[in-house]
């Protein structure tokens, strides 16, 4: 069901990250009065011109705290949970937010009666995995089952695009540093999905009940070791730098230097890579073949080589008028 004329609500917890804003534009585009539940209101201002005048309402929202999930549903027809976290902090840890606050918000949900919930997962969800990002996504998964089953799951690969986290972290060391880590020689095969194609489908399953109780995994059309990621990142910038295989026990020593970063958030640089990071990084992180993509939502995905050109221009010598040289 779609239109510029509906009047319906949908509430998007974290709709003001990386994906979060796509997902707010794709569903305004779709017709949908959207209110933006966020934890800090004063960062997602600029969500206003997403959609018509009065379409985009943003409210202040912790899925930590079940009573301000609460009224961030009141009158929603539809809601999706995308909020996450790619490291700990020190006050803020998986298993609050990817366990306990996916919880929250279906409790929640069903309180309102509200069924049509899509909740974001991630590729390699697994409640017995040693990383425990993977293993609280796992049961992130299962707590939202288990309180509404007919909830819309989406687990993506890398997501790549102009704000993303990890062409950009890496395109960044690149101007500074003289080599770029391989951990484990850089044989981990990932699928980057482009941000726009997770926004599109996660707006198709909010306006389409047949996605209903449905597990998608999503994932860009080639398959790239990370090796061959980091050879992207250096070709696009124009820099020549040593790609340097790291022992998984050597690179897990570089994990605990970024758990102290991740802990002292915001006073120091975002972490490169964290010890639960280097425990995924031993896991391929690609479909598994056993659940349905963007194909059978009816969406072509973008290759990664159409769309990263676009933004890493930034971090070469000379940015855009740069000449394909390499420093």
């Amino acid at each position: 069901m779609t239109g510029l004329t509906r009047s319906e609500l949908v509430t998007v917890f974290g709709g003001s990250g990386f994906i979060g804003t796509q997902v707010v534009r794709a569903l305004a585009q779709r017709g949908w009065r959207v209110r933006v539940a966020v934890r800090n209101p004063n960062r997602a201002y600029k969500l206003q011109t997403a959609g018509r005048v009065g379409q985009i309402q943003i409210v202040q929202a912790n899925v930590g705290v079940p009573d301000s999930v609460d009224a961030a549903l009141e009158g929603a027809s539809a809601c999706v949970n995308l909020v996450g976290l790619l490291y700990e902090t020190g006050s803020r840890k998986f298993q609050t937010v990817h366990v306990e606050g996916a919880r929250n918000v279906a409790e929640a949900c069903a309180a309102h009666g509200i069924e049509d919930l899509v909740h974001m997962s991630a590729l390699g969800a697994d409640p017995d995995s040693s990383s425990i990002y993977a293993r609280t996504k796992g049961d992130g998964e299962q707590a939202v089952r288990r309180v509404i089953p007919g909830a819309t799951i989406f687990r993506p690969s890398v997501v790549f695009g102009p704000e993303d986290n990890f062409f950009n972290k890496f395109a960044s060391m690149a101007v500074m540093a003289p080599a770029l880590p391989l951990p484990g020689g850089g044989k981990t095969r990932f699928q980057p999905v482009y941000v726009g194609d997770v926004a599109e489908a996660i707006a198709q399953a909010v306006d389409d009940r047949a996605c209903a109780g449905k597990t998608y995994e999503l994932a860009g059309p080639v398959t790239y070791t990370f090796k061959e990621l980091m050879q992207i990142v250096l070709d696009e910038t124009h820099r020549r730098r040593l790609l340097l295989p790291i022992p998984y026990a050597a690179a897990s020593l570089m994990g605990l230097a970024g758990n102290i970063q991740a802990v002292l958030q915001p006073f120091a640089p975002a972490p490169v890579i964290t010890s639960d990071q280097v425990l995924l990084l031993q896991r391929d992180n690609v479909v598994s073949g056993a659940f349905p993509g963007l194909r059978e939502l009816q969406i072509t995905p973008n290759a990664l080589e159409a769309i990263v050109p676009t933004y890493l221009w930034r971090y070469r010598k000379g940015g855009q008028f740069a000449q394909p040289t390499v420093a």
